[in-house]
């Protein structure tokens, strides 16, 4: 009886032997079993040489103007943005979003899934028409909303119209903005520093207040702010107090938003090669060496922050409120 427990022992012990090395071997076998994914082989890119550098032609268009009449043009992502899913189901609603980071994220959006709204100023139907059809393009509700957010009372008609077309509405994206350059404070008339204001401070809070009661737990706002919000440049007095601003807003909101269930967070830019910059968000002079005081020597394009924007917004990020994510070519904060 003994000589035959002694056996049953041996021959347990023997079978875990054997079965904790088959969970050693197993992670291996998974491991060279990747290609049941169909994962396409991720090339290194060089990032110092993988968009233009300055220095740039000197060009001007009159505000808001048209990435589609920039040289070079920027990359949105329009070829290069590959979805997962990520975003399947959800509905999102962009201002500015017929260029800029406006416009990577509406892309980007669209291939994880979501169905996109955007607003922009009516003299950017030709840049905004591109963008609908590439949400169209993935198979997802693309609408455009066209108005000026100064305007109280559009703001709130706005949100609204989003959330007729969409069906609803889990996604709001502040990201238009008005950045004009003037050497010295003295330049800056009140009708413009009221434009300034009226589009990147007054804007946000009237289309959160509209949206909020239509934000369910698990809802996200998303803010553009600026490297400008913590290193300001004397050229954009006006501009930076306003993405200082925002910042703020993004802290403050998630503080205020997260018992309900509601992210709010932010994204800050730095150099990035959009139409802000030719339409007098930069002297000339500035324009034509843009980006060169960067570690890579060069602007950042929209698409490089797209998935900034889709991480965010996605449920896997739902730890991340009150947080400003910077992209900004090795300078400083945050």
């Amino acid at each position: 009886m003994e000589k035959d427990n002694t056996i049953s022992r041996r021959q347990v012990i023997g079978g875990l032997g054997a079965g904790l090395a088959a969970v050693a071997v197993a992670p291996v076998v998974d491991a060279t079993a990747s290609d049941k994914h169909n994962y396409a082989v991720q090339k290194l890119e060089d990032p110092a040489s993988k968009y233009p550098k300055p220095p740039f032609k000197s060009q001007s268009q009159p505000w808001p103007g048209l990435a589609g009449k920039m040289e070079p043009q920027p990359d949105h992502g329009e070829k290069s943005y590959k979805g997962s899913g990520r975003l399947m189901g959800r509905k999102a609603l962009i201002t500015g979003g017929d260029s800029g980071m406006g416009r990577a994220a509406a892309i980007a959006y669209a291939r994880e899934g979501a169905d996109v709204a955007i607003n922009y100023l009516p003299a950017e139907e030709q840049d905004a028409k591109e963008v609908i059809a590439l949400i169209k393009a993935e198979g997802r509700k693309a609408v455009a909303i066209p108005g000026d957010l100064r305007d109280e009372a559009f703001c709130k008609k706005l949100v609204d119209e989003a959330v007729r077309q969409l069906g609803g509405l889990d996604i709001l994206v502040n990201n238009a903005a008005r950045q004009q350059a003037h050497e010295s404070i003295m330049d800056i008339t009140s009708e413009n520093f009221d434009w300034t204001m009226k589009t990147n401070i007054y804007a946000p809070f009237w289309t959160i207040k509209a949206a909020l009661p239509y934000l369910q737990p698990g809802s996200v706002i998303i803010a553009t702010t600026s490297e400008q919000a913590y290193d300001p440049t004397p050229d954009l007095y006006d501009y930076a107090q306003t993405k200082a601003a925002t910042m703020n807003y993004v802290k403050s909101l998630a503080k205020q938003f997260g018992p309900k269930g509601i992210r709010v967070n932010g994204v800050a830019p730095g150099p990035i090669w959009t139409p802000l910059q030719v339409s007098g968000g930069a002297s000339q002079e500035k324009l034509m060496k843009f980006g060169s005081q960067t570690v890579f020597g060069r602007p950042g394009q929209p698409v490089e922050l797209a998935s900034i924007y889709v991480q965010l917004a996605a449920n896997d990020g739902s730890f991340a409120t009150g947080q400003i994510y910077g992209s900004s070519g090795g300078a400083g904060q945050p």
